[in-house]
């Protein structure tokens, strides 16, 4: 995972693409000044919003939409106006879109459901958000509500630890939603279920690789010859999947988180 640093206040880096998934813009955690900055300090000719950009389930239980998510926004149009591609991708928590798929706006900006990206290097990516190869999302929403709410909770007991952390002056990060992903076992097995299935699905439509988001877990391998690159999250990693000039694909998480 690559992390960045600045000589210069104006500094920008630059990208063939970026892919950003699970902003989850209208919900307290969502970490949309760091984003932003993100943003205004990268350039590229396309960029990718892999699902989750707006959560639509969050709205509907209470509205948290705070200037910068605006901001946000206005930045990604500002950007489709310049000259970026930009590609929408819905995932679960704005399917509220999808029934007016595929979305044009502007010459720039198109909404849609999945699609492809060539690489420099000629290798062809699956991109999705990830929630139709999610059994429970697909068949049970109203567990994957109960997942939500539930994930909310770990969240909010994070920001309690973490203050308690500050107060005490400790340095290390410590997340327990994280934790609970990376270490519970039903948790583990969904994930590595998740990975191969998507990643058996693209191999079997000739796909080179599959990149997505869904599960809020930065992560760049290869699965049985599938290259699988998940883009994370900006509630609690801040991290982007770019691909660069020399055809490189990285993790970046974003420094000033």
């Amino acid at each position: 995972m690559t992390k960045y640093s600045f000589a210069h206040e104006d500094d920008v880096m630059a990208f063939r693409s970026i892919f950003i998934s699970d902003l989850h813009l209208g919900t307290r955690f969502s970490q949309a000044e760091e984003l932003l900055e993100f943003l205004r300090r990268t350039q590229c000719e396309n960029l990718y919003l892999v699902g989750d950009v707006i959560d639509g389930w969050a709205m509907k239980r209470k509205l948290k939409w705070a200037q910068s998510h605006s901001d946000v926004i206005q930045k990604v149009l500002r950007k489709a106006r310049k000259g970026t591609n930009v590609f929408y991708i819905t995932g679960n928590h704005d399917d509220f879109l999808r029934s007016f798929l595929p979305l044009g706006l502007g010459d720039s900006l198109i909404v849609v459901d999945e699609c492809e990206y060539v690489s420099l290097n000629h290798e062809r990516f699956y991109i999705t958000h990830g929630d139709f190869f999610d059994s429970v999302t697909m068949t049970k929403r109203w567990l994957a509500v109960l997942g939500d709410m539930g994930y909310d909770l770990l969240l909010n007991v994070n920001q309690i630890l973490n203050w308690w952390r500050k107060t005490l002056r400790y340095q290390s990060h410590w997340s327990l939603s994280k934790y609970v992903k990376d270490h519970v076992k039903s948790s583990v097995s969904f994930v590595t279920d998740f990975e191969s299935i998507l990643s058996e699905h693209a191999k079997r439509h000739h796909f080179d690789g599959v990149i997505c988001g869904h599960i809020h877990k930065a992560e760049m391998r290869e699965i049985d010859g599938i290259k699988y690159l998940n883009c994370g999250d900006w509630v609690e990693s801040c991290t982007a999947i770019v691909e660069t000039y020399e055809g490189e694909f990285r993790i970046i998480r974003w420094l000033g988180h």
